[in-house]
């Protein structure tokens, strides 16, 4: 049964994966030819506006609060908690997991393969979001961000993705309810946004640690390149939240 239930998982899904990551790409690539356009309309705003929003006319600037800053960090994070609520909590409910776990395999082995395959899922994502930029890197006039750069940014997308995933898995191992988990998910995800976006402008900055968006993209990738203390951190967590939740699914009845 070895790596069996990580290459079913991966088949069985490989329609909304390849959806998810063609359709990932195609946003990233629209939203990242409107740049030279945008850059115009930035330029035109007052300086201190454009401090107060922390934005800049360049393309690193543009990709950083828009593209990857908001559009594609919600789809990823969407991608995750869907792969991961699917893994766990989705087939107890529909009682599949318990024809699964019929066979010679443990708990744990079926969520770290489902989490292994949800992983490779959210990197091939983002390797086709960034080789999708790269396509229009000329055209969009973004060559001013080089390809180890947008490289960095999309393999942390991943991440983010992974961990959101790790998450999802995570409380549908350990309370194995489809619902719980979306809930908790979509909260977590509004409450880690919220801290990220707003712990500066309140005056309590140590709260943005506490996002892992802090860690996607505190360390600006776009300029900067890969912000490796960042990566760890968010595998780690990620790693964590698996672990709980598998430690919980290991001593709980399944669809009590």
């Amino acid at each position: 049964m070895s790596a069996a239930i990580f290459a079913k998982y991966l088949s069985d899904g490989r329609r909304s994966l390849t959806g998810w990551a063609v359709g990932i790409a195609l946003v990233g690539m629209v939203y990242g030819s409107t740049y030279p356009s945008q850059r115009e309309n930035t330029a035109s705003l007052p300086e201190a506006l454009r401090e107060g929003l922390n934005i800049d006319a360049s393309a690193a600037g543009y990709l950083h609060a828009s593209v990857f800053g908001i559009v594609l960090p919600l789809l990823a994070m969407i991608y995750g908690v869907t792969a991961g609520t699917r893994a766990v909590a989705a087939e107890e409910e529909s009682g599949q997991l318990d024809l699964l776990l019929a066979h010679p395999v443990t708990r744990t082995q079926v969520a770290a393969e489902r989490f292994g395959a949800l992983s490779a899922g959210a990197v091939g994502v983002g390797l086709l979001v960034w080789v999708a930029l790269l396509a229009i890197r000329d055209s969009a006039e973004l060559t001013s961000v080089t390809p180890v750069e947008f490289l960095a940014q999309c393999l942390s997308l991943s991440l983010l993705a992974i961990l959101f995933g790790a998450l999802a898995i995570g409380l549908g191992a350990a309370v194995g309810r489809k619902a719980a988990v979306l809930v908790g998910s979509a909260v977590i995800g509004v409450v880690s946004y919220t801290l990220h976006a707003f712990a500066g402008q309140i005056g309590a900055d140590w709260l943005a640690y506490v996002s892992p968006f802090h860690y996607y993209i505190g360390g600006q990738p776009l300029r900067h390149g890969f912000q490796w203390v960042d990566m760890f951190v968010l595998a780690a967590a990620a790693l964590v939240l698996f672990g709980l939740g598998v430690s919980r699914f290991n001593r709980r009845d399944i669809n009590s």
